[in-house]
């Protein structure tokens, strides 16, 4: 049977993306010079101007405002006319401290509060978390958001490189992959749309992207003469960034996880420092399922991890290998709880989380990049 998936991606200069990146560089900032920090930080990007705000519990001295733009800057706007200038825009600037409420259950969990022998930080809020693997590609993600993430990432590259000189950070990815009997066979479509300068004609753009995006990153052999392409569709786009569009932290939670294609437990990343499991639970999540699918118990893994407030434990864990398993899925759930200490400081301590790490992460997907902690292959 044949069936059509599709994800996306987008760029760092999405106005979703800045935002995110806003937020983790402020982590991270954070974390150089406090590694206890208690981060939970947003952004809003409109027109001309940014609005940062959250709750933050530090030693450290950080001059928000300047990270704001330098980050700007990083990404490459410097135009108020089609997108925000870094050196004009509006900065404002309203942070509180972490809830005293809050901070009674994730200083010190209920268990340690029962006498229970688990010293450990409860977890930061309520939630569930979701980790997936699967056999598609090397770096076991499924290939639509493996190959959407690569994409957008060469569209900045070529921009930065000035490769392709006229286009700007704003920009989207969708790739859509035929399935036959779940086996990955061909791509489908294509869809990138790139902001640009206004000088450029459309086909010209068509042509170099075409030619200096999509072929040194998508396998030829994915590619055959019923591909559809669908570049810059509704034939220009100039205003972009937060001009065009207004951004928020944490809207891209599809992007920066499985395209889709596996579920998804709600949290956001970005701006959140690990003792929020919603982030550090979730890495976690994939490590091992990643781990079950590298070591030969399953071809395809999906793991749930639940927490509650104040808790260290997780309430559940459970396994999903979609009949691809190797061995009783009982047993694999006996060998994570032996091998993994899944309270928020285990898995602090485990995926060493307390350094300044957070901007490797914001673009192009939280998983996937054989750099980050959570993607190293183990025995299991």
């Amino acid at each position: 049977m044949k069936r059509l998936f599709t994800s996306e991606s987008v760029t760092e200069g999405h106005p979703d993306k800045l935002c995110d990146y806003i937020s983790d560089s402020i982590l991270d900032a954070y974390l150089e010079q406090d590694k206890n920090s208690r981060v939970a930080c947003e952004t809003l990007a409109s027109k001309g101007e940014i609005y940062i705000t959250g709750e933050i519990t530090s030693k450290a001295n950080v001059d928000i405002e300047k990270i704001v733009r330098n980050t700007i800057k990083e990404i490459g706007y410097d135009n108020e006319k089609t997108d925000i200038d870094y050196r004009t825009c509006k900065v404002t600037i309203n942070i509180s401290k972490q809830s005293p409420d809050i901070a009674l259950g994730v200083d010190k969990s209920l268990e340690e509060k029962n006498g229970e022998n688990v010293l450990s930080e409860g977890a930061g809020d309520q939630g569930i978390m979701f980790g997936f693997a699967c056999d598609e590609t090397k770096e076991l993600m499924p290939l639509p958001i493996s190959m959407a993430s690569k994409l957008a990432r060469r569209l900045a590259e070529v921009r930065k490189q000035k490769i392709i000189d006229y286009l700007s950070p704003d920009g989207k990815v969708q790739v859509t992959i035929e399935y036959e009997d779940k086996v990955p066979k061909r791509v489908d479509t294509i869809v990138i749309s790139s902001q640009h300068n206004e000088k450029i004609e459309v086909e010209q753009l068509r042509k170099d992207i075409k030619e200096k995006v999509i072929k040194p990153i998508i396998p030829q052999e994915l590619l055959d003469e019923n591909t559809k392409y669908f570049i810059n569709p509704t034939g220009r786009f100039v205003i972009g960034g937060p001009l065009g569009d207004s951004g928020l932290t944490g809207r891209k939670i599809i992007v920066d996880t499985y395209g889709g294609y596996a579920r998804h437990g709600g949290g956001a990343f970005s701006g959140k420092d690990a003792t929020k499991v919603d982030r550090s639970a979730t890495y976690m999540a994939r490590h091992i399922a990643k781990n079950i699918v590298a070591n030969g118990y399953a071809k395809i893994c999906e793991i749930q991890l639940a927490y509650s407030i104040g808790v260290a434990k997780p309430v559940s864990i459970i396994i999903n290998t979609f009949g691809t398993n190797t061995i009783d899925e009982d047993e694999i759930v006996k060998k994570v709880i032996k091998k993994f200490d899944l309270t928020p400081r285990g898995i602090i301590n485990y995926l060493n989380l307390q350094e300044p790490i957070y901007k490797k992460t914001t673009n192009y997907g939280h998983f996937g990049k054989e750099d980050l902690p959570w993607e190293k292959i183990i025995e299991l």
